[in-house]
Parts: C-alpha cells; sequence; structure tokens
C-alpha cells in the first residue's frame, strides 16, 4: 500500500466515507519466493510459513481491522525476475509491504526497486553483509551471526585448514572474504577456494583439488539443488563427511530431507534456529506446520525467519498506527514479539538479535545441537576485521 493510498484511507475515516479498500475490508502484501528453478528446493517452504502466519494473523481479527490478503509471486531463481515482480507487487498490486527472497543477488536485483518506491521488504535469510538499507528488514543472520560462529567452533574443534567452496554469486564471494580475513589474521590456513555456477552439478575438479589440498573442514557455501551433486559426488569419491567434515551455510532440514539424509549425515550446519530446539514456542509452531503441510514435513531457520518477519510487521503496523512503511520499520526496532526462536526484536540497523547453533545431522534428517552461543548476538553487518571502520544505522537515514 503506498502512501498516497494511506492518505486516502485516512481522510475517508476522517470524513465518514468508504474507499474501495475499505469497502474490500483488506490489506494486500507481497509474498516472492522461488516457487521454480535451482532454488525451489528451499523457497517453497519459506512462501508456505509465511502464508501460514498471515492466515494465523487472518484467523485471529487481522491487522488493525484489515484481513492480510497474500498477492504471492514467483522469483524463479532468477534476480532480474525478482526485480520485475518486486516492481509488479508495488506498483500493480499497491502492497502495504513484502516478504521474500532468499540469494543475495536476488535481494540486491530488489533493493533499488525499494528504495526507489519507498517500500518495505523483509528478508528471512542469512546473508554476508556488508549491506544496510533503510527499505529492508533483514531477520536473516548476518555473518556475526553465523559465519564467524561457525569459524570459531570450528578452530576450538582444533581445526587448522580451510577449504572454501561456493556457489558464484555475491553471497559465498564475500562471506568467504571475511572468513579469509579471519584464517589469515589467525594465522591458520587457506586450503583452497572455489565457486561454481549457481545451480551447478559437475564437482569433479573441485573435488579432485579438495583431495589434493587435504583441508581440516570444508566451510561450504553452495545454494540450491547445487548440494545434492556436491555431496553425492563427494561420497562416490569415498568423502564423506564422516572422513571430511563439511560445515555448511545454506542446508537445513529440508534440504538434508530433499538430498537423502543419509548422503549429509554426520555434516555440520550453523543456523540461528534448528527444528529440534525444545522449547514450548517451537513445539507448537512444528505442530502446527505439519498440521498443515503434512506429519512429516521438515522446519528450517529461513521458514521461521519468514514466519515471524509477518509477525513483526503486524506489531510494528499497530505501534506505528499506519501502514506506511517508513513508519512501520521505525516502530519496528526495538519492538518485543514472541517467535518460534523466542522473544526477539531488530537491532538499530534493522537486523534481528539472535541466537547461533552448530549443529550435526543424523539419520533423521534432524540437526543434534552441539554448541550454543552464550547470549543471543547483536547484528553487525560490517565485519571490524573484513570492513574496518563501517557502521550503518537506517532508522535515523
Amino acid at each position: 500500500m503506498n502512501t498516497s493510498s494511506i492518505s486516502a484511507i485516512a481522510l475517508a475515516m476522517a470524513f465518514g466515507f468508504t474507499t474501495a479498500a475499505q469497502a474490500e475490508d483488506s490489506v494486500n502484501v507481497g509474498v516472492l519466493q522461488s516457487l521454480s528453478g535451482t532454488m525451489a528446493i528451499s523457497e517453497v517452504t519459506v512462501k508456505n510459513a509465511e502464508v501460514m502466519a498471515i492466515d494465523e494473523i487472518n484467523a485471529a481479527g487481522g491487522v488493525m481491522g484489515h484481513q492480510i490478503k497474500a498477492v504471492v509471486e514467483d522469483g524463479a531463481s532468477d534476480p532480474a525476475i525478482f526485480a520485475q515482480k518486486a516492481t509488479k507487487l508495488i506498483q500493480n498490486d499497491d502492497v502495504a509491504t513484502v516478504f521474500g527472497g532468499w540469494t543475495s543477488a536476488s535481494r540486491k536485483a530488489m533493493l533499488p526497486v525499494f528504495e526507489r518506491e519507498k517500500a518495505l521488504l523483509w528478508y528471512p535469510v542469512q546473508f554476508e553483509g556488508n549491506e544496510c538499507s533503510s527499505n529492508i528488514m533483514y531477520s536473516g543472520a548476518q555473518p556475526n551471526q553465523q559465519l564467524l560462529p561457525a569459524y570459531d567452533w570450528a578452530k576450538a574443534e582444533g581445526y587448522k585448514s580451510f577449504f572454501l567452496l561456493g556457489s558464484d554469486y555475491v553471497f559465498p564471494r564475500t562471506a568467504n572474504l571475511i572468513a579469509k580475513k579471519h584464517i589469515a589474521k589467525d594465522g591458520l590456513k587457506l586450503a583452497g577456494e572455489e565457486y561454481v555456477p549457481l545451480g551447478g552439478t559437475d564437482f569433479s575438479a573441485v573435488i579432485s583439488k579438495i583431495r589434493a589440498a587435504k583441508p581440516d573442514v570444508i566451510f561450504n557455501t553452495l545454494n540450491g539443488d547445487s548440494n545434492v551433486s556436491f555431496f553425492k559426488q563427494m561420497a562416490a569419491a569415498g568423502m564423506t563427511p564422516e572422513k571430511m567434515p563439511v560445515m555448511s551455510f545454506s542446508i537445513a532440514e529440508q534440504e538434508a530431507k530433499a538430498m537423502g539424509p543419509s548422503l549429509v549425515e554426520g555434516s555440520y550446519a550453523t543456523w540461528n534456529y534448528f527444528q529440534s530446539l525444545d522449547t514450548p514456542a517451537n513445539q507448537k509452531f512444528v505442530a502446527d506446520y505439519q498440521s498443515k503441510f503434512g506429519a512429516n514435513a521438515a522446519i528450517t531457520d529461513p521458514m521461521v525467519h519468514g514466519y515471524l518477519d509477518v509477525y513483526a510487521w503486524k506489531a510494528a503496523v499497530e505501534k506505528a498506527g499506519s501502514f506506511d512503511p517508513d513508519a512501520v520499520r521505525k516502530a519496528a526496532v526495538g519492538l518485543d514479539f514472541d517467535t518460534p526462536l523466542g522473544e526477539a526484536h531488530f537491532a538499530a540497523n534493522q537486523s534481528l538479535v539472535q541466537t547461533a547453533y552448530v549443529g550435526q545431522l543424523d539419520k533423521d534428517g534432524q540437526f543434534q545441537i552441539l554448541w550454543t552461543s552464550d547470549a543471543p548476538i547483536e547484528p553487525n553487518p560490517y565485519d571490524p576485521v573484513a570492513f574496518p571502520g563501517k557502521t550503518c544505522n537506517p532508522v535515523t537515514n
């Protein structure tokens, strides 16, 4: 919903007549995920979680007297299509906000659209940081909430030689730049660094280089269904997670289930949520999701962040008393709200304060939690080792 639409509704309420939007008694929001292409393996379930939150809110009475109407679009795993669909949602569908995106390439393609249109995107996935926009609420992990806790855990486990493998786009490249800066600072060894195209399936040359380098651990920033090919080819080469430890940053329960848990059993991941979290709030969320989407449905970190983004938006709208994107983003900062992660809030830089967990995949495709950060971690978009002196505070922009 743009500012002019909101102003029209306000005038209508003041003078006692009805607009078309009021007659419908609904407010449009965009849900923009990849429902096809290489990223669909990860993003369809995020869409499901976002729509589930919308359905729950509507069943409880909606937002400020309005039912929420989800306008669902397919980004098709293509950054250009994400930008096109974001424009369509804002200009044609008159959405109040948009929930979605996964890859940093898709987010960066959408960013100028949201800044130009003065709209607000809720982005639910871990990313490389090095960005701080007034027009995005970043609920996924910053590097100091996922990548660097994983690195510190690996050091504590005695790993001294790191092989960095990723899909060839901005998140893996920037995340690995940060990792390399820390590896160099700590006097450890960079055993190798390789990239494959997003959706790539041939890892024969990469596996040969890993075998020759003999790293202690692989840091895996592959995205989407490339992971299936990588782990299958690693297993065929006799390099199972038991023999060659792999720490992944985009494999969660859903991807493990789709790949077959036996293929990735014993591998590690670092996230801010695992389905195995033993809390009443998480157990309720898991039960509700599985009741809606199947008893064996897997739950992942980005799904939970997509779900909590919808509730955070609702809480911020009600606090602001407005659907205006600028008022909503300011209201969201510092506002406590309940989530499957526990009580959460956004810091002044519009990123979520959250706990980090290291888990190891078991034969059932669930992560057994091995390590938990001492406390929720304040988000820092700019790693001080890789990007010294850079800070942000978008709420004041």
